[in-house]
């Protein structure tokens, strides 16, 4: 088979095929961070935990309050719990036998705030 070339017509007079960016975007550190945070909300256990705590009246939650809201062991839970940590989503304190935990403050806006990453005018969601 061989090639033929095609002539482009209607192009940008500057050579560009697309219209720039409305923003700029991520920087691979930061795409790192985004890309860890995202992989621990990808499991909808880890999902329910974090939406348990956040949404949680005084802003934490026990382990122990947790665990009776999924059929998974507790050891289980706090493997989970422990990955949201390591995320960066949540922290946590041990009072006694019991561990409880808070979302980070600012976490959720960071979140919100990628999300909603303003598009360009026309861009179709």
């Amino acid at each position: 088979m061989s090639k033929q070339e095609l002539e482009v017509i209607g192009q940008d007079p500057a050579g560009a095929c697309c219209e720039g960016l409305a923003s700029a975007p991520l920087e691979d550190e930061r795409a790192a961070e985004l890309a860890k945070v995202f992989k621990a909300l990808g499991d909808p256990v880890r999902l329910r935990l974090l939406s348990m705590i956040a949404s949680r009246e005084g802003g934490e939650v026990c382990v122990c309050e947790m665990t009776p809201a999924f059929d998974l062991s507790q050891p289980t839970i706090s493997h989970h719990l422990k990955l949201l940590r390591q995320a960066g989503l949540i922290d946590c304190e041990r009072r006694g036998t019991w561990v409880y935990y808070w979302v980070l403050p600012g976490v959720l806006d960071q979140l919100a705030a990628f999300l909603t990453t303003p598009r360009t005018a026309g861009a179709t969601a």
